[in-house]
């Protein structure tokens, strides 16, 4: 069962094929036109495939498609289901269970908690954000703490220091306000802790140190059920909206032919890769994860979370490995460590070179921070090369209706050399040869991040 939409669905669908597993999919009326469903709906097939649902975010009505269909695994994608402990748990405990296309409920659980991750984090040395790792409810112990950040920030000579006050059971960028001065911090920690009271039923607070400076790094970690567990290397992907939504992602994380570092970076990468599989060993880690770092301009990196699903850019980290002289298809991998097998390779077998880019296209007007296009596609085309690959459930034979109900994402383009420089030059060269036309209701054009994804190629990996 292929519980998600769009390019995800699609690339789980193949991953299935290539590994001789059938499989159902799932969709809403809005994703009617989706390439997901349009071909398994054309399929010459007598096999009913595609089953239509009332969300992607209603357990009862996949899992009933599911029992209908005598499906026997579920695969989450990545959003709505993927990290949720609970649906993870239901399908795995029910009368008819499932196999959970993923980490054991337990690791999601224990993951998912970011504050828990922190805590453990903290117990193996590994480094976080400076701040607390718990739920703070007394006002005097709080301004302690954030007295206690300022002066470390001044200590180390840090321009406008300033610390963050979160409400802990938030998420999502809610309830986060920023402190500069600590005559300030009394006011702004009961006002987000009557948000946090009100919107959570918690008032607990966390405080930690407001870090501008960085660059977002990820680790892309493999492990499997029988405590094997490997790494397929590092990505950035600093470049963001303003809604903290990626962009471009770019692989290794660091490379001195895009900026002059003040550290090595090299060990840098290396030892966020060791601090990532040093987490995964002990929480016995047992399928396909993201390890989420930052690291200062200093070389300092601190861990920020754990995400315990296959990424929209796990692609990015395959291209620069092989295993046999080959692309790994991390996705497969993921099906086929969940479904018990072992891994057959060590981290001796993977080998890692060259660079690659992803580019997230998308029908938004990047200079009214990020606001949503909607409307029809009319043409949509891209070039192909042996370097160069593409994901998108967006049809390239007919018109296609952008659904209002989702995110505009439109494709995922992926460029790699044998350097980071020819890998940004292939990505120049194939964003000017993507062509895309459209229109609203209103008669207006649509309007895309091309010309943005090609301004930004220069910033990748740069401070």
């Amino acid at each position: 069962m292929i519980a998600n939409r769009g390019e995800i669905a699609l690339r789980i669908m193949e991953a299935c094929k290539d590994l001789g597993l059938d499989y159902t999919v799932i969709y809403t009326a809005a994703d009617e036109e989706s390439e997901h469903v349009r071909r398994c709906l054309d399929s010459q097939s007598n096999v009913r495939r595609a089953w239509r649902v009332s969300a992607y975010t209603d357990p009862n009505d996949i899992l009933s498609v599911a029992d209908h269909t005598k499906c026997t695994a579920i695969h989450p994608g990545y959003g709505f289901f993927s990290e949720d402990f609970r649906f993870a748990r239901r399908v795995t405990i029910r009368n008819r269970p499932l196999t959970f296309i993923g980490p054991k409920w337990e690791v999601v659980k224990d993951l998912g908690d970011k504050i828990n991750t922190k805590r453990v984090a903290n117990r193996l040395g590994i480094p976080t954000i400076p701040g607390t790792d718990g739920p703070i409810y007394n006002e005097m112990e709080a301004e302690d703490i954030a007295l206690h950040l300022l002066e470390i920030q001044d200590g180390q000579k840090i321009k406008n220091p300033s610390i963050l006050v979160k409400a802990a059971a938030g998420g999502g960028g809610m309830g986060i306000e920023e402190v500069y001065q600590i005559e300030h911090f009394r006011r702004i920690y009961r006002q987000v802790q009557n948000y946090a009271k009100r919107q959570f039923g918690d008032g607990g607070v966390l405080i930690e140190q407001r870090i501008r400076d960085f660059n977002h790094l990820e680790v892309q970690l493999v492990c499997s059920r029988h405590g094997e567990r490997v790494h397929f290397g590092t990505r950035n992907c600093t470049i963001q909206s303003t809604g903290r939504q990626k962009r471009l992602e770019a692989a290794p994380g660091f490379d001195n032919s895009c900026f002059s570092y003040d550290f090595n970076g090299q060990e840098v990468l290396d030892k966020v890769v060791e601090y990532s599989l040093k987490l995964a060993a002990h929480v016995r880690y047992d399928n396909v994860g993201t390890w989420e770092w930052i690291v200062t301009r200093d070389g300092q990196p601190y861990l920020l979370e754990v995400n315990t699903r296959i990424q929209v850019e796990n692609d990015v980290s395959a291209r620069v490995s092989y295993i046999n002289n080959k692309h790994p298809n991390l996705i497969r991998e993921q099906i086929r460590l969940a479904l018990g097998d072992k891994m057959g390779y060590s981290q001796k077998d993977i080998v890692s070179r060259g660079a690659s880019i992803e580019f997230r296209i998308v029908a938004e007007d990047t200079a009214r921070g990020f606001a949503p296009w909607i409307g029809t596609i009319s043409k949509f085309s891209y070039p192909q090369h042996d370097w160069s690959a593409v994901y998108s459930h967006v049809p390239t034979d007919r018109s296609y209706a952008i659904p209002s109900e989702y995110d505009p994402n439109l494709a995922l383009a992926l460029v790699w050399g044998d350097t980071m420089e020819e890998a940004k030059e292939r990505g120049r060269k194939f964003l000017a040869e993507v062509a895309i036309e459209g229109s609203n209701a209103a008669g207006g054009q649509i309007m895309t991040n091309l010309p943005y994804l090609q301004e930004n190629i220069a910033r990748l990996l740069t401070f």
